[in-house]
């Protein structure tokens, strides 16, 4: 019998390959870059490995970035809730809807945002200063509500009104939630849009007051080469979660494309790069 999160992976795999991966002509893999034969190479040999059957219709790129959101927000919501006892509290994981410039005001660690973006528009010299930097939208967010008092006190005597006041996962100090992760969403990464995700991550952390969360970037993309242009380095991204990277490994070592192979080792070892089954886990911490 396979562990949760192994059946949880092969149930999150199904969802991919039906709701989302379709071949192209000549048989290539939706999320391959048909202009790379090696990214396309790659992507049929994973496909090959997952299990389950493909769909059928056609999907725009455009829709595609949004099935894969609500599979991955799927998977983590349910996974979640399985190590409910690792991380109690009254937690939420949900897709961003509407792409509000100040989504992120909501929270506690940026709800200074909203005052200083009315400061802006009221003096233009200030808005030129300030620029749009902290204006991010993550893709899916995951947060905690404060605790009330009743909580804390659950099983001892934990706070009164003489301490404790400035904490801000006690309700009673506050009352706006938590943000504790953002996930970005690529289902391929292009050259183009590939340091979006790490000039996102660095405006989370830039612009927070307080403990900056989790950030992550979760992806499809084959090329080893396009995982490490976000991948790489330190300071910004906590990781990248590839969305099937035992297959992704296996495929560049059965092709014998030596270069990939070092890439992907590199990655894996320099704790840049695991597996989507990892990040649950990793967003307990």
């Amino acid at each position: 019998m396979s562990a949760y999160f192994s059946q949880a992976r092969k149930t999150f795999h199904l969802g991919i390959l039906t709701s989302l991966l379709r071949l192209r002509d000549n048989s290539v893999p939706s999320f391959a870059d048909k202009h790379s034969r090696l990214s396309c190479d790659i992507s049929q040999r994973i496909v090959t490995k997952l299990e389950g059957e493909m769909g059928i219709g056609h999907i725009s790129g455009q829709t595609s970035g949004k099935v894969f959101e609500d599979l991955v927000l799927e998977f983590l919501a349910e996974s979640f809730t399985q190590i409910a006892d690792l991380r109690p509290g009254n937690w939420k994981i949900q897709t961003v809807k509407k792409r509000e410039k100040l989504f992120l005001s909501q929270f506690e660690q940026y709800a200074h945002l909203l005052i200083l973006d009315q400061a802006a528009r009221a003096n233009p010299q200030l808005a030129a200063s300030l620029g749009n930097d902290y204006m991010i939208t993550p893709d899916i967010v995951m947060f905690r509500w404060p605790e009330p008092d009743s909580n804390l006190n659950a099983q001892t005597l934990l706070v009164d009104d003489e301490s404790v006041t400035y904490a801000s996962l006690r309700a009673k100090n506050q009352n706006r939630p938590i943000l504790h992760g953002s996930i970005s969403c690529k289902w391929t990464i292009r050259s183009d849009r590939s340091q979006n995700s790490r000039t996102e991550a660095l405006n989370l952390i830039r612009n927070r007051k307080g403990r900056s969360p989790h950030i992550v970037v979760v992806t499809a993309e084959p090329l080893p080469s396009r995982l490490a242009s976000i991948a790489l380095g330190t300071g910004d991204i906590d990781c990248v979660y590839h969305f099937a990277l035992y297959e992704l490994i296996a495929a560049v070592q059965e092709g014998g494309w030596e270069d990939a192979t070092e890439m992907l080792r590199i990655l894996v070892e320099g704790k840049r790069l695991r597996d989507i089954s990892d990040l649950p886990l990793d967003l307990a911490i």
